[in-house]
């Protein structure tokens, strides 16, 4: 696989695993807070083993401030999913301009 592309699909799975971890528990608050810990640290690990080697691929065609703006635009738009698919919160307007206004800056981290 390109290592155009390989990166972004690992920095999106891995995202995926992470907002279940950092987020996910938000619908148990009963359960007791070390088990949800546990849990996500669990569900974590998955994460890094996705992350770095997205990042190690991505780095032979992107520079480490590429990779990271990209991982951070790849996590607002999996949150964004999540929260209103799994959470069932709303984004509203100013999170949505919030959002937009990240992604203007990341063009500009490409733009170079």
């Amino acid at each position: 696989m390109s290592p155009h592309i390989a990166p972004i699909l690992l920095l999106i799975a891995s995202n995926v695993f992470m907002t279940i971890a950092w987020y996910g528990h938000l619908k148990f608050k009963s359960a007791p807070l070390l088990i949800v810990i546990v849990a996500a640290w669990g569900i974590a690990f998955i994460e890094y083993c996705l992350a770095v080697p997205a990042n190690r691929i991505g780095h032979a065609v992107y520079t480490a401030a590429q990779l990271k703006t990209m991982q951070e635009i790849i996590t607002l738009v999996v949150f964004a999913i999540f929260s209103v698919v799994y959470l069932k919160e709303q984004i509203s307007w100013n999170i949505a301009i919030g959002f937009a206004l990240i992604a203007a800056g990341a063009w500009f981290v490409f733009k170079g």
